[in-house]
């Protein structure tokens, strides 16, 4: 089973850390403040994650996880990503990343900056649109009456399907969503962004099931 990297490792990327492992994964976690800040939550999820430094995670995933703020995305290494699958969580917060004119003017999203940054690699936007307490309390077996999806989008349609699979074995269906440049439509202050994953639209700690058909209306709402 593949091996997940994890470059961040917060909130979505602990989470999808925990997830992964209850999967069967391992998992090689990184941060930008060195393994030694991760002993915690490597002991919380047990013998099948370590933690390591960003490189460390790049070379070692098999399947990578980039969750860091975007004003720091041209800190991933590009080298050992090349060939690689990788998922970008990341969404565009002005206040706490600074203006980047391209995606003020709607000219690139997100998600196309990092793939631009990693040539090689095949980039895969997912896990940015969900709460991460809702990430962990919507996962559901492969069939339940009540699993949720989540969308996926890139400009390869081997990753996206290598990331469905993924998400399929941690407890989510996948929609396709288009490539990078129709990430939009599930980034903030879209339908498809975090309240469709709650109960109460202005409470967001109860989480609510959200299944392909619901989240493929969102996206088309999308304006």
């Amino acid at each position: 089973m593949a091996v997940v990297g994890l470059i961040g490792s917060g909130h979505i990327g602990g989470t999808v850390a925990r997830l992964a492992v209850g999967a069967g994964h391992d998992v090689v976690l990184s941060n930008s403040r060195g393994p030694e800040t991760l002993t915690g939550l490597v002991d919380e999820l047990g013998p099948r994650a370590r933690a390591g430094t960003v490189d460390e995670a790049a070379r070692g995933g098999d399947l990578v996880v980039v969750t860091i703020p975007l004003r720091a995305y041209q800190a991933v290494p590009a080298q050992p990503l090349a060939g690689k699958v990788v998922i970008d969580t990341n969404n565009y917060y002005p206040q706490r990343d600074g203006q980047f004119p391209e995606l003020d003017a709607g000219t690139a999203t997100s998600s196309e900056l990092l793939q631009r940054h990693l040539p090689e690699a095949r980039v895969v936007k997912a896990f940015n649109n969900i709460f991460f307490r809702h990430l962990l309390a919507l996962a559901r077996p492969t069939g339940a009456a009540d699993r949720s999806a989540l969308p996926v989008a890139s400009d390869y349609t081997d990753a996206k399907a290598t990331v469905a699979a993924f998400l399929d074995r941690i407890g989510y269906d996948a929609v396709d969503a288009g490539t990078l440049a129709d990430s939009w439509r599930f980034q903030p202050d879209t339908p498809a962004y975090g309240v469709i994953y709650s109960a109460d639209p202005t409470n967001w700690e109860q989480e609510s099931p959200a299944d392909a058909d619901r989240l493929r209306a969102a996206l088309a709402a999308a304006s």
